[in-house]
Order: structure tokens, then C-alpha cells, then sequence
């Protein structure tokens, strides 16, 4: 009876210890609700953070455009992985009234942004931010990556947090462009 327990409390040791190991290999769920209705948006709010160059980018300064903000950090694996697609993405609806904006929280800042941009550049605005962005700003858990879809007007439209599903997602943009200026 002894030797029964201790097998089952080591397979769940075991068990437990390899969901750890595990868990941050795995791909995270699906969590974006989608395209929230035109009618219950909330606007977005004021942000004005620094380029390498030192220009400052507002929001606001793009309304009249769909914005992807995409928060990211050097050392964010998923965040690595959805930048390509969204410099695809940037490339192939720019002409339509897409903008990309790369907001970087990295903690050792521009010295650790501009070393990883040297060698992976990155085609849309990269801004330096910090996780109160994220937490303050947007009301939003600090972890990575997250991901917004922001309307002409200016309103969120769709809060991804975690790797987004390419095709998805760029039918949600698509979406999004295909949406009036001046609709509510």
C-alpha cells in the first residue's frame, strides 16, 4: 500500500514538475474575443512615446488610420515570431490606412533595442515604452505580447494578449479597414 502512494505522489511530482517545464514552450491560447462592435469601442488612450531618432508618435496622430500597436520586448519569444507577419501585414495594407507601431518595453531600454533592431530591423515605428503602458495606460496585465487593433476613430477594436493567429488576424484588420471613416 506504502510503495502504491509514494508511485502516485511521484508521478505527481512528476507530472506537475513537466507542466512547468513545459508551459512556457506552449503555445497560448486564443484570447481575443475578436473585433468588439463599433458601438461599445472605448477610445484610446492619449499616448506619446519616443522614437530611436527621439520624434515623439501619437496616437492621436493617426486617427483616420487602422493602428496595430504591437507591445513587444527583445527577449519575448512569441513577440519574435508575430513581428514578421505584422511588418507583412504593415506592407500589404499600408496603402489601405494600416500603420504599424512597435512599442518596446525592454527594461535596459534603447541600448538593448537598438543592438536587437541592428540586427533584425523591423520596417514600422519602433517607440520605446514601459510595462505601465501597458498596466496604467491601457489597464492591461503586464506580459507579453500584446497586441491592439485600433479603429479610424481611434478606439480599440481588438486587445490580443499572447501570439494572435496570423490569418485571424489580418482578417480582423482587413475588417477593420473595410469599416467607414466616419461610422460609429
Amino acid at each position: 500500500m506504502m510503495i502504491v502512494q509514494i508511485r502516485r505522489v511521484s508521478l505527481c511530482v512528476l507530472a506537475g514538475f513537466t507542466m512547468l517545464v513545459a508551459a512556457p514552450f506552449a503555445s497560448p491560447p486564443e484570447t481575443s474575443a475578436g473585433i468588439v462592435t463599433a458601438t461599445s469601442r472605448k477610445a484610446a488612450p492619449a499616448l506619446s512615446l519616443p522614437d530611436a531618432a527621439g520624434k515623439k508618435h501619437q496616437l492621436s496622430d493617426y486617427k483616420g488610420r487602422v493602428v496595430l500597436l504591437d507591445f513587444w520586448a527583445t527577449w519575448c519569444t512569441g513577440c519574435k515570431l508575430e513581428i514578421p507577419w505584422f511588418m507583412e501585414f504593415d506592407k500589404k495594407h499600408k496603402s489601405k490606412g494600416l500603420t504599424s507601431i512597435g512599442v518596446a518595453v525592454d527594461e535596459e531600454g534603447w541600448r538593448a533595442v537598438k543592438a536587437y533592431l541592428a540586427e533584425h530591423p523591423i520596417t514600422y515605428p519602433v517607440v520605446l515604452g514601459d510595462f505601465d503602458v501597458l498596466e496604467k495606460t491601457f489597464g492591461l496585465p503586464a506580459s507579453l505580447p500584446v497586441t491592439l487593433l485600433i479603429d479610424r476613430q481611434g478606439r480599440i477594436a481588438v486587445t490580443h494578449p499572447g501570439v494572435v493567429d496570423k490569418e485571424k488576424f489580418e482578417a480582423d484588420i482587413v475588417q477593420l479597414l473595410g469599416e467607414r471613416a466616419g461610422s460609429h
